[in-house]
C-alpha cells in the first residue's frame, strides 16, 4: 500500500484488522407504534439495545427519504470542491462551525473531512469554561444551507421520540428529559472519508465513547463503522441497511471524544455509552451524516434522581454541559499531547 503521513498513523494496539468476521448484529428496531401496547414493547426493545449494545438501527423511521437524498447530494457537492473553496468556511478556534480537515481523536489525525452546522441557528454557549465566567456568546452557522436545515428540523422530531421512548425505558414519565432540550447545543456534521493509501495504517475516526445524548446516523452503502462489543472486546462492524439510521445512545462523533455519555450519566451506568471508530479503504470513498443532540448550555448533568437510591447510589458528579462542552470543542481544535479531560473523570470515588 501507498505511504501515509505519520500523524495519521495509529499506535499498533489500535490498527484495524482489514479481514471481516460473520458476527451478530446490533440490534434493529422498527419504530412505527400503532397503541399503547407497541409503545411499550418498542420502549423495551429500545431498553435492551441501550443495555447491551449502546447501538442499534432504527427503520421505518418518518424522515423522508427525498429529503436524506438531497442531503447527501449537498455533501457530495461540497466535498469535491477545491480545498480552497472549502477552506474559505474553515473552522477556527472561535467558531467551532465549518469545515475542518486536521480532526484529531485523542492524539491520532482522523482520515477524514467535515462541516459542522448548528442545529439551532444561533447557537448559546458559555464564552469560556471557566466556572466565574458567566458571559455567553453566540454561535452562527457560516454557511446556512436550506436543505441542511431542513433535514435537521426533521431528524430533531425523531430525536425527540427517541428521547420520550428512552425515557419511557427508564420507568420514567415520557417527557422527563425534554426539558433539557429547550434550547439544544447539537451539531449536524457531513462525514467524507476518502480512499487511504494504507487503511491498515490508519482510521476514519479513532475509537473513542461519544458525550451529549444521542447521535443520529446515515451512512451509505460503503460501511466502516465499528462497535466494540462489551463481552470480549471484539470489533464488530456495522452492516448498513438501505435507508435506516444508526443510533447511538451518546453518539457519533462531534470532536468531543469523551469516555461516557450524557446519557449513561442520568442513567446511572444502567446504560452504557459504546466505544467505536471508523475504519477507512483503499477504494472507496464513503459519506456519513451525524445529528448530535445535545442537551441546552445550562443543564446540570448528574445522575437522575429517580435512579438513585441507597443500594444504587450516584455514580458520578454533577457538572454543567456548556462549560465542558466549551471546554472539549476549544481543546480539540488542535491536536493535544494527551488523551482529553474525560466523563470518567466526573465518576463519584468509590
Amino acid at each position: 500500500m501507498g505511504e501515509i503521513d505519520p500523524a495519521f498513523i495509529q499506535e499498533p494496539e489500535h490498527r484495524p484488522k482489514l479481514s471481516t468476521i460473520e458476527v451478530e448484529e446490533i440490534p434493529v428496531i422498527d419504530l412505527p407504534v400503532s397503541n399503547p401496547g407497541d409503545t411499550k414493547q418498542l420502549a423495551s426493545e429500545i431498553g435492551n439495545a441501550c443495555k447491551n449494545w449502546g447501538f442499534f438501527q432504527l427503520v421505518n423511521h418518518g424522515v423522508p427519504l427525498e429529503l436524506r437524498r438531497r442531503i447527501e447530494k449537498v455533501a457530495k457537492t461540497f466535498f469535491d470542491l477545491p480545498i480552497e473553496e472549502k477552506r474559505k468556511v474553515k473552522r477556527d478556534e472561535l467558531n467551532f462551525t465549518g469545515y475542518h480537515d486536521k480532526e484529531h481523536t485523542k492524539t491520532v489525525r482522523d482520515w477524514k473531512e467535515v462541516f459542522d452546522m448548528l442545529i439551532q441557528d444561533p447557537t448559546f454557549l458559555p464564552a469560556s469554561p471557566e466556572r466565574d465566567d458567566e458571559e455567553i456568546r453566540t454561535y452562527t452557522n457560516k454557511w446556512p444551507e436550506e436543505t441542511c436545515q431542513e433535514y435537521a428540523r426533521e431528524v430533531e422530531k425523531l430525536a425527540f421520540k427517541l428521547l420520550e421512548l428512552i425515557s419511557l425505558s427508564l420507568g420514567l414519565p415520557a417527557n422527563r428529559l425534554s426539558d433539557y432540550f429547550k434550547h439544544l447545543t447539537g451539531m449536524l456534521r457531513l462525514n467524507y472519508y476518502p480512499p487511504c493509501p494504507s487503511p491498515e495504517m490508519a482510521l476514519g475516526v479513532g475509537q473513542h465513547r461519544d458525550g451529549g445524548a444521542l447521535t443520529v446516523l446515515a451512512q451509505d452503502d460503503v460501511g466502516g463503522l465499528q462497535i466494540k462489543r462489551q463481552s470480549d472486546g471484539e470489533w464488530i462492524p456495522v452492516k448498513p441497511i438501505p435507508n435506516a439510521y444508526i443510533i447511538n445512545i451518546a453518539d457519533s462523533l462531534f470532536r468531543t471524544y469523551y469516555k461516557t455519555g450524557v446519557l449513561q450519566v442520568w442513567s446511572n451506568d444502567l446504560y452504557v455509552s459504546a466505544e467505536h471508530r471508523v475504519v477507512v479503504n483503499s477504494k472507496r470513498e464513503r459519506f456519513s451524516i451525524p445529528f448530535f443532540f445535545f442537551p441546552s448550555h445550562y443543564v446540570t448533568v448528574k445522575p437522575l434522581e429517580e435512579l438513585v437510591n441507597e443500594q444504587n447510589p450516584a455514580k458520578y458528579k454533577e457538572y454543567n454541559w456548556g462549560k465542558y462542552y466549551v471546554n472539549r470543542t476549544g481543546s480539540n481544535y488542535k491536536k493535544l499531547d494527551a488523551e482529553n479531560v474525560q466523563f470518567d473523570h466526573f465518576k463519584s470515588s468509590e
